[in-house]
């Protein structure tokens, strides 16, 4: 994070790929990511003038442990709010995709989509898990909207046609 500025090999951004750089590893341990988002910019540019200047590592040493506490606790409040992972929508993440896509670009109305995806079903999910995906098909196509459609790789011509057919 220190060395990285001071040695200039780039035009512009040496401190920022500097502070990207200081995440690898703590990344590669697991660990919290840093991120100096907070961090009074006074105290930061204080902090590497101390280390370029005076080889002194203290004030800089504080702002890095400062801003590694602060980042740390807003990970953590970020993970909490997001919650755990659905297993189930990791497991078939892939094939939820292909089906609402598919029903998009054929543009399905709602009683062909379900009469496709219920044979669709059938054939290629496990009797288990055919329920809930059929169910989570269905939840994810009424959900469609402007705003969510690029993570069917849908474009937005195509939306708006599908959608014109599913209203009616």
């Amino acid at each position: 994070m220190v060395h990285l500025p001071y040695l200039q090999p780039f035009d512009d951004v040496n401190k920022r790929v500097s502070r990207l750089a200081a995440n690898i590893p703590l990344v590669r341990q697991n660990l919290c990511p840093l991120s100096f988002v907070d961090v009074d910019r006074d105290a930061y540019t204080q902090g590497i003038l101390g280390v370029y200047e005076m080889g002194r590592i203290e004030l800089l040493r504080d702002v890095f442990t400062w801003a590694y506490r602060r980042s740390c606790a807003r990970y953590s409040a970020i993970r909490q709010s997001l919650g755990q992972p659905d297993p189930f929508l990791l497991r078939y993440r892939d094939q939820i995709g292909d089906f609402v896509g598919e029903v998009v670009r054929s543009g399905m109305t709602k009683a062909e989509a379900s009469r496709w995806i219920g044979n669709r079903v059938q054939s290629e999910i496990p009797t288990k898990d055919q329920e809930k995906f059929r169910e989570v098909v269905e939840t994810e196509l009424s959900g469609l909207h402007e705003g969510n459609i690029a993570r069917y790789r849908l474009r937005p011509l195509e939306f708006e046609s599908w959608q014109n057919m599913w209203k009616s």
